[in-house]
């Protein structure tokens, strides 16, 4: 038998079980049908009239109706949840970080923040800022420590600088010389207070002499930074501004490690180490906005370094302390002064038309120069409270964010796509670029290798006399109040 025969005898015998299946479809499909008009007969017969009693059908038997029972709160507010988990979870976390952030805040504010005195009144905790005098930062952090007990001293480099700490009229407020750009004289300076703090002290005449502990080195760099595209800074500027605003700090720091990695307790006497902060700006650093090169740079430096720094001494036992500012309300220190309008009129054409306008927007966006528009910032107490919890070891962390916009610009830095970024801040593409001037040829890059770039600076000395034309480059117009980033240090 081929196979094409066996094929078709098993087809064959298929059809006996697909009749008796299509056969019982059709007759359960008949019963169905015909119980359904049997039904439907007998509830008309049921009702009729004219059907006699003794030969009407009963009715038919129907399940009763089902009984609607209102359900009460609880029961629809339980399936409102069962139907929201996600919403309910995400309400609960806020809920709690809220509560979590509330309470401790408040535990915070009364907290008693003292320092330790001796038995008959006197301090014996020394903090160091190294910080222009002229800062209200320094200032204000100044005179909290001295109000919570602690002898401040101010790192000075001028005269000028020491006639400023001396005119706070603190008597626990003192100036420390220290010449950073002479190596010498500065470690000559860190000897002598190392053995001014090995030296016994004695708070008023006939009291028993106290040894002082250093507490703290905090560090605060200039936080003022002018705003203005890259292709419009002098390259003079910028060789001033790593001088004054990075190499100075870093330079600071060099000068007090021998005496922060060694034991200057005389024998004893209890030994504690001592904490590093440095303060840096945390907003523009975040975002690293366009027109911020000067701050940008110099925040991103110091944090690399702190990181390095911190990674040294951590070995040692030396805590040090990144503290990212934001925003604070310095109404108190410095008079408000109105936003200085952009100088893009200084600028040559080919670079207006490139930035000015993009420039212009920013510098009337949010963050404008690191500062957000339209809020007055945190309060100073909300700093001071973090500067001592970290000096006393309440706080342990390497990094603490502290100010109005500190928080929310990391996230925002480190999260957010620089593309939306820059458009929130209303930077927008240049349509139309400017033409190429043969007419103006670049005259600074021979005379800057020959001269060491004093060719730089005299270009800028053309600018600032008026004569636009003779620079590839135009100077930045200095403030009066001396915070410039482009003054001469």
């Amino acid at each position: 038998m081929s196979a094409d025969d066996q094929q078709f005898l098993d087809l064959l015998s298929s059809i006996p079980n697909q009749i008796r299946r299509y056969s019982g479809d059709v007759a359960e499909y008949v019963d169905k049908t015909i119980d359904k008009v049997a039904e439907e007969i007998r509830d008309t017969l049921s009702t009729a009239p004219w059907v006699p009693d003794y030969v009407r059908p009963p009715p038919p038997v129907r399940p009763p109706p089902v009984e609607i029972v209102p359900i009460t709160t609880y029961e629809r507010f339980s399936d409102w949840i069962s139907r929201h988990k996600v919403l309910i979870g995400v309400v609960v976390v806020t809920i709690g970080y809220a509560t979590y952030k509330t309470v401790r805040v408040t535990r915070g504010l009364r907290k008693p923040r003292r320092a330790k005195r001796a038995r008959n009144g006197g301090r014996l905790e020394v903090v160091v800022i190294a910080g222009s005098p002229t800062l209200p930062l320094t200032k204000s952090l100044s005179l909290d420590l001295e109000r919570r007990g602690f002898i401040v001293y101010i790192v000075c480099n001028t005269i000028e600088d020491e006639v400023t700490v001396q005119s706070l009229s603190r008597p626990d407020i003192k100036p420390l010389g220290i010449d950073i750009t002479d190596p010498p004289n500065a470690g000559q300076s860190i000897e002598r207070f190392a053995a001014y703090l090995q030296t016994p002290h004695a708070a008023v005449p006939r009291a028993k002499p106290n040894f002082l502990t250093l507490k703290a080195v905090i560090l605060i760099p200039s936080l003022n930074y002018q705003t203005s595209p890259i292709a419009t800074i002098p390259p003079s500027s910028f060789a001033d501004l790593f001088n004054t605003h990075l190499l100075h700090p870093i330079l600071t720091i060099q000068s007090f490690l021998p005496l922060l990695t060694s034991k200057i307790t005389p024998h004893g006497e209890k030994t504690e180490t001592p904490k590093v902060l440095v303060f840096t700006p945390s907003i523009v650093s975040s975002i690293n906005p366009p027109f911020h090169a000067p701050e940008a740079t110099v925040c991103s430096a110091l944090s690399a370094f702190t990181e390095v720094l911190t990674a040294e001494l951590r070995p040692l036992g030396i805590p040090v302390t990144h503290v990212q500012l934001g925003t604070f309300d310095f109404s108190g220190f410095t008079p408000p002064r109105p936003a200085a309008p952009a100088e893009t009129l200084q600028w040559p054409d080919s670079a207006r038309h490139a930035y000015g306008r993009n420039y212009v927007s920013q510098s009337l966006s949010a963050i404008s120069a690191g500062r957000i528009r339209g809020l007055r910032g945190s309060s100073l107490r909300e700093l001071h409270n973090t500067v001592f919890d970290v000096i006393d070891g309440s706080e342990l962390s390497d990094s603490v964010r502290v100010g109005l916009g500190a928080g929310l610009y990391g996230f925002v830095g480190r999260w957010a796509p620089r593309g939306l970024v820059a458009w929130m801040m209303g930077i927008r593409k240049v349509g139309e670029l400017s033409t190429w001037d043969v007419g103006e040829p670049y005259q600074g890059s021979a005379d800057d290798s020959a001269s060491g770039g004093s060719g730089s600076s005299e270009n800028g000395e053309n600018a600032e006399n008026g004569d636009g034309s003779a620079s590839e480059f135009i100077s930045v117009p200095k403030e009066e109040d001396g915070h410039n980033v482009w003054k001469l240090g």
